[in-house]
């Protein structure tokens, strides 16, 4: 019997974000995760380092990889859209939903109750790596915004201003110590 799970996640490469905006470089559904594990983790260590807190940091990373996957069936729907309305939201987390148990069916049973805990995480598992995502579309609108393109300003602005209403500690430290570095040629970074 053949398992399709693996092959489905590979096309995340094929799946693009930012939709409704203009790119100077269009970003896929991979490299977006591969960012937000990154960051997740970072914000466990900060968690765990700086603030005396307790978290997983390889498991939220490990999460963070699969927190969109359900896009490959889905498609990236757009912010905007998303959060129009409570309703369009709470339909759309229920999609979401459906999506991720299709993926983990696609799975033997032996993998799928592995698998299972990166879908279903607990509140603080979800808030960092929701911190993370921000932080990620964030770095996206810092860059484009760099290359000149200014359809990302607005974003550039709400994205932050969404971060810091967000009220995580350790997500105003990444802000603050990593993030001015984003903003900086390459030669000025080192």
């Amino acid at each position: 019997m053949s398992n399709h799970f693996f092959a489905y996640l590979s096309r995340m490469k094929n799946i693009y974000r930012w939709g409704l905006m203009r790119n100077s470089k269009p970003e896929n559904l991979s490299e977006h995760s591969l960012e937000v594990a990154i960051i997740a983790h970072a914000l466990c260590l900060i968690n765990n380092k700086r603030l005396g807190g307790n978290l997983n940091a390889e498991h939220t990373a490990t999460a963070a990889l699969f927190h969109d996957t359900s896009e490959i069936i889905t498609g990236d729907l757009p912010t905007p859209i998303k959060y129009y309305n409570p309703e369009i939201n709470k339909a759309y987390k229920q999609i979401e939903s459906v999506a991720e148990e299709k993926l983990l069916s696609m799975l033997p049973e032996y993998l799928s109750e592995e698998y299972l805990p990166l879908y279903k995480t607990d509140e603080q598992t979800k808030k960092i790596i929701k911190a993370a995502d921000k932080i990620s579309a964030y770095i996206k609108c810092i860059e484009e915004t760099k290359a000149g393109n200014s359809e990302f300003s607005k974003a550039l602005s709400s994205t932050e201003k969404a971060i810091h209403a967000m009220n995580i500690e350790e997500a105003e430290i990444f802000l603050k110590e990593f993030i001015p570095s984003y903003k900086l040629p390459l030669d000025k970074q080192n």
